[in-house]
């Protein structure tokens, strides 16, 4: 069947070009001659040291800064016209509402809807229906991030590692084409923060993925493209990725490109 042409798309590209960007209340520019391509239905991972303006890109596509920054050159984004409603956003902390339950929270997205005054028993019954597909969608993925049996737990009865496994099912239910993650398995041990990797990277398969990390074994283990961010004001160096599939093994080529990166990044402080 082909699709419809108002179904959202799949995965989208963004391409940067020159890109500039300055904070208002700052005369220097965090990002300046800013190259980079981020490809559909694959993950781009960016590095660079704490402060190098990493973050302040990710909000920016977030569209998280408004009128706080100053911002030239050329983004484009391919099939939508710009990324306004086709972003989801997970970030280093899980943000769980304390007062819902697991289940509630990974149907927030979902709760805002039009009011429930003024329908008609017919949009009141399309509503029900609509509000049961959410549900069962949502059991679903926490289904398949290990959680069902915990949908009616509250955040506080869970692990560190249970709960951003809860934020990976919100930011799966919002069904977006982009998702941005801005270093959500730097706070879990090791082991907890390689299931997750692997969890993520089957999950969100075909979807266009930003992963900001300080790691650079992660990045090696999840990039299609890599790009390091130095300099001040930062710009974007594409670095080279290995050509096995991801999540990958961590094997002799990924350690002689994690000690290329280190070096790259201990320049920083020269």
């Amino acid at each position: 069947m082909k699709p419809s042409p108002l179904a959202p798309p799949r995965a989208v590209t963004v391409t940067i070009e020159d890109g500039y960007l300055r904070y208002l209340d700052s005369e220097t520019a965090t990002l300046a001659g800013l190259n980079m391509q981020i490809p559909a239905g694959q993950w781009t991972c960016l590095l660079g040291r704490s402060g190098c303006g990493k973050s302040s890109l990710l909000r920016y596509l977030a569209g998280l800064l408004g009128d706080n920054v100053a911002w030239k050159g050329r983004l484009t984004t391919t099939p939508v016209s710009d990324l306004n409603g086709h972003i989801a956003y997970m970030g280093q902390q899980d943000l769980l509402m304390p007062w819902l339950t697991v289940l509630d929270n990974v149907m927030l997205s979902t709760r805002f809807g039009a009011p429930a005054s003024h329908r008609s028993s017919d949009s009141t019954t399309h509503h029900a229906d609509l509000a049961s597909h959410a549900k069962n969608k949502a059991l679903t993925l926490l289904a398949s991030v290990g959680l069902a049996d915990k949908a009616h737990y509250r955040p506080q009865q869970l692990s560190g590692g249970m709960r951003q496994r809860v934020a990976l099912a919100r930011t799966l239910m919002q069904d977006k084409p982009m998702v941005l993650m801005d270093e959500p398995f730097s706070a879990l041990d090791a082991v907890t923060r390689h299931k997750l990797q692997n969890l993520a990277c089957t999950l969100l398969k075909g979807k266009t993925v930003v992963l900001i990390t300080h790691d650079p074994q992660e990045a090696l283990r999840l990039a299609d493209a890599l790009y390091i961010l130095q300099g001040q004001p930062a710009r974007a160096t594409a670095l080279e990725v290995p050509a096995s599939t991801t999540p990958r093994d961590y094997d002799a080529d990924c350690a002689r490109l994690q000690q290329e990166i280190l070096t790259r990044l201990e320049q920083d402080d020269e």
